[in-house]
Parts: structure tokens; C-alpha cells; sequence
């Protein structure tokens, strides 16, 4: 069976970094949203470094305590959710995977149950 290539056809962007914060793997969606900084040639440098002071400090921090960060931004009219959490192999720690997601500025929300 041939390998699935969804990752590069989901309309959301996914950024992969080891636990040093290198880049390992984008995603079209995520090449495209960090065109103007390099795209995919940004894959195997560190993400510390195309970030401001205060995020690259959450960034270290995140990258220490294994930890997950979720917020929204708005930038140009578009707002987005970003999602940044660890990911493991086999239960070892790797580093990072962040989702940058467009949502509606008046998203809907519902509280169930």
C-alpha cells in the first residue's frame, strides 16, 4: 500500500522541531506560512532563532518541562489557533509539533453535557 500524503493536503500548518527546537518537518501548509522566513529551507535550523525574545523564552521552556502551549492570534484579519505540544517515539521525548489552525474570528462555541 502506498504511503498516505495527507499531511501536505491539510489546510493547517504542522511544524516539527527535536528537543533543541531544530526543525525537523513541515508541512506544505506550514513551507507556505513561513515562505517570507525561508519555507522548507528552514527544515534542520532552529526555530529559536526566527523568533522574538519572550517567545523564544516559552519556546526553551516548553522544550524543558515537555510542555503544551495553546493560544490564538489574529494577524492580517485571519485568526488562528495555535496548538504546540510535546511529541514522543516509543515513549521517549522528541521535541515539539506546533498546529497552526485558521478559525473564524466569531467562532462558535458550545458547551455540551
Amino acid at each position: 500500500m502506498d504511503k498516505l500524503n495527507w499531511i501536505n493536503e491539510v489546510p493547517f500548518a504542522i511544524t516539527v522541531c527535536d528537543k533543541e527546537g531544530i526543525i525537523l518537518e513541515m508541512n506544505e501548509k506550514s513551507a507556505l506560512t513561513f515562505a517570507k522566513d525561508g519555507g522548507m529551507k528552514l527544515l534542520n535550523t532552529s526555530m529559536l532563532e526566527c523568533h522574538p525574545e519572550q517567545a523564544r523564552m516559552k519556546i526553551l521552556e516548553m522544550l524543558a518541562s515537555e510542555s503544551v502551549n495553546v493560544y490564538t492570534i489574529e494577524k492580517n484579519g485571519i485568526k488562528k489557533l495555535i496548538y504546540q505540544c510535546p511529541w514522543y517515539d516509543n515513549g521517549h521525548y522528541g521535541g515539539l509539533v506546533e498546529l497552526s489552525l485558521e478559525i473564524p474570528i466569531d467562532m462558535p462555541h458550545f458547551v455540551r453535557g
